[in-house]
Order: C-alpha cells, then structure tokens, then sequence
C-alpha cells in the first residue's frame, strides 16, 4: 500500500520539489495585526479586503480579517532565522509591547536544539524566532 508521502515525493514519475508553506492566521482586530507586522518589519500585499500576504524574505503568510479564539489562541508559528541574539536587540528597540495591547515578548532561551525568543502578537498568536545549533 503506497502511502501519501511517497505520492507526495513522486507522481508518474514528476518530483515534486516543495517552493514554499505559508500559514493563514487569523486576527481579533485585523488593522491592528496589519500594523504590528509592518512595523515588525514585514511587508504587506493586500489580496483583497480582509486579507493579506505579509513577506520577509523568502518567508510569508497569510493575515486573515478572521477570529476564532480557540484556533487563533492555540496558533504558534516557528521562523527559523540566522541570529538570535542580534533579532532580540532589534525586537527591544521596536518597543512593540508599549504600541500594542497584549503583545508580549520573552528573552532568548537557550536550549539543547538550538535558541529562540518568544513575540505574542496583538491577537495572541505566539511567534518563535529560532536558530538551530549545528549538530
């Protein structure tokens, strides 16, 4: 019996060579959330009203005009970048908790996997900024 991954790494014979995921997360006030992650420093395309793709570098999501406490609540979203430390100091400086209502950041924790460091958005969606170690 063929199982869905090895569908999903070969079809007659094409390979299909993944180009990027994207979540939809979802906003309690969607002009708030659209503030915050500019000022985080993504860059926003409006889609259409009530949605859009913010991008930073390769990465993107999508921001959705949507509230369901329990989905948005229990929302967590890994960004993989190059330097912890040195994102922390930029994350201070932004002042975001004193700019918008319930967020929330937590310093650099360093783990046996690596390090990373916390941002709850307006909404509640936690955020990990995380860098692996070599292994």
């Amino acid at each position: 019996m063929a199982s869905w991954w090895n569908f999903a790494r070969k079809s007659d014979n094409v390979m299909i060579r993944p180009k990027s995921i994207r979540p939809f997360i979802g906003s309690k006030d969607f002009e708030t959330s659209r503030r915050f992650y500019s000022e985080l420093g993504f860059e926003e395309t409006v889609l259409w009203q009530g949605f859009s793709v913010f991008k930073i570098g390769s990465f993107a999501f999508y921001l959705q005009d949507d509230y369901a406490k329990d989905w948005v609540e229990n929302t967590q979203v890994f960004l993989e970048i190059e330097d912890v430390p040195a994102f922390w100091e930029h994350l201070v400086s932004l002042g975001l908790p004193s700019k918008f209502q319930n967020v929330k950041i937590t310093a650099v924790r360093e783990e046996t996997w690596g390090r990373e460091c916390f941002v709850h958005d307006p909404s509640g969606i936690l955020w990990h900024f995380g860098e692996f170690r070599d292994l």
